[in-house]
């Protein structure tokens, strides 16, 4: 359920965007009767309204995404805060504006926020959020931790300007598919990675010790 739900919006996004480019005109005039009283001027192009439309319906997603959560009384992850608060303000910002370059940097402002947060917190406040958040899953040295963090650090930098390269570089439906699928791709490598990193630390689980069958009485 909560895998559904991290990637419900994303894919809302896309295949709103996908559907929407393909129709313009519908399109234009979808997002001008819905969101013309959001709008600069009144009025959404047929250029700016496929973004528009999937930048509103990955909005109310994020929205029902966080209620979902907090109705199940379920933990809102800092990367969801993140999204949610950049998906309100840049989406906004991007609705008003009709400018679908604002909301090319939610991406690389989310990566760089959550990588900021790692940083700071093992820097300043001298705590690892990645061990916060799966110490109770495994035990792992403190250098381990420390490397993790920093790795952690250093891929979500590195995101975030490959976002804008692709952003900038290429067409709008070129970075749509980007931000679903390649983003997506190489965060689950960079994931996998880890977990392979890591399969030296863990401890195989210990099996139960076989219990002794009660012994048969003399006839």
């Amino acid at each position: 359920m909560k895998l559904f739900l991290d990637f419900l919006p994303l894919v809302l996004f896309f295949g709103t965007f996908q559907y929407a480019d393909k129709h313009k005109e519908w399109a234009a005039a979808i997002a001008t009767s819905a969101l013309g009283f959001m709008v600069s001027g009144g009025v959404v192009g047929t250029e700016e309204a496929p973004i528009l439309l999937g930048t509103m319906v990955m909005s109310v997603m994020t929205l029902v995404q966080v209620v979902v959560l907090k109705l199940m009384r379920q933990k809102v992850h800092l990367m969801l805060w993140i999204t949610f608060a950049l998906v309100l303000t840049l989406g906004s910002a991007t609705v008003y504006f009709h400018n679908p370059d604002i909301i090319k940097w939610k991406p690389s402002i989310a990566y760089w926020a959550l990588g900021l947060s790692f940083w700071i917190s093992r820097m300043v406040f001298h705590k690892n959020l990645l061990q916060e958040m799966l110490g109770a899953e495994m035990v792992l040295p403190p250098a381990v931790w420390q490397r993790l963090n920093f790795a952690w650090v250093a891929f979500l930098g590195l995101m975030g300007l490959l976002n804008l390269y692709v952003a900038y570089t290429f067409s709008t439906s070129t970075w749509a598919s980007f931000k679903v699928f390649g983003a997506t791709g190489l965060m689950i490598a960079f994931s996998v990675g880890q977990v392979v990193y890591l399969s030296k630390y863990m401890k195989p689980e210990e099996e139960d010790p076989p219990q002794d069958k009660p012994k048969e009485s003399a006839p």
